[in-house]
């Protein structure tokens, strides 16, 4: 009875804040395009920012691609690849890829709405996907005291369940997991982005000459 009772408030907020977050998605989705657009329109970047930028960038992609070529979503606990050293790569990816365009913007305004974005919005998504796995997975408890929730852990955990000394054969990355995650389109979208980077500032410069 007191377990029920004290998940009975997590639950409330857990709920309160899916409903702010969707409320809140598309709003914020519009006003990081504006302001995108906008930072463009104002001044052209910097290519060394653009260049500093893939430091971040890419290593988002990469552990974006690396954790679908792992994830069975809703049919298994993964617990190995990018899993055993935290439990959302595909988030801390997507922040990765975020953050790396805010640099190459060189704007502070972009980096906030991101920040708060990604705060309003993953934080309930992620309490909502683990509230799920730990109803629905056994070993999700003993997972989650081996695994830290965003930032990774430098040596990976070893299953649950298994003495420390226990040597683990894991399956390894699997391309068709990654194609039919559809992955690849995180990479379409970030060449776009910086195509857009490099022609946006140009054609806005045109547009805004030719109509003097």
């Amino acid at each position: 009875m007191t377990s029920r009772t004290q998940a009975e408030p997590q639950r409330d907020w857990i709920a309160s804040w899916q409903k702010i977050a969707r409320r809140i998605r598309v709003p914020l989705g519009f006003l990081a395009a504006a302001l995108y657009l906008f930072e463009l329109w104002r001044r052209a970047p910097r290519p060394a920012a653009a260049a500093w930028s893939l430091a971040l960038v890419l290593p988002g992609l990469w552990l974006r691609g690396y954790a679908a070529g792992y994830v069975k979503k809703n049919r298994e606990l993964t617990v190995t690849g990018p899993y055993a050293h935290t439990r959302n790569p595909l988030y801390l990816g997507s922040m990765l890829i975020a953050a790396g365009f805010a640099v190459a913007l060189e704007s502070w305004a972009m980096a906030l709405v991101l920040a708060t974005g990604f705060a309003l919005i993953y934080i309930p998504v992620i309490a909502s996907e683990e509230r799920f796995l730990r109803g629905a997975f056994p070993d999700f408890g003993a997972y989650c005291r081996r695994v830290p929730r965003l930032i990774p852990r430098l040596r990976p955990a070893k299953p649950v369940n298994l003495p420390p000394d226990t040597e683990v054969t894991e399956p390894g990355f699997s391309l068709n997991s990654y194609l039919k995650h559809r992955e690849y389109n995180a990479a379409l979208g970030a060449a776009m982005l910086y195509l857009s980077l490099l022609f946006l500032h140009p054609a806005f410069a045109a547009i805004v000459q030719g109509g003097r």
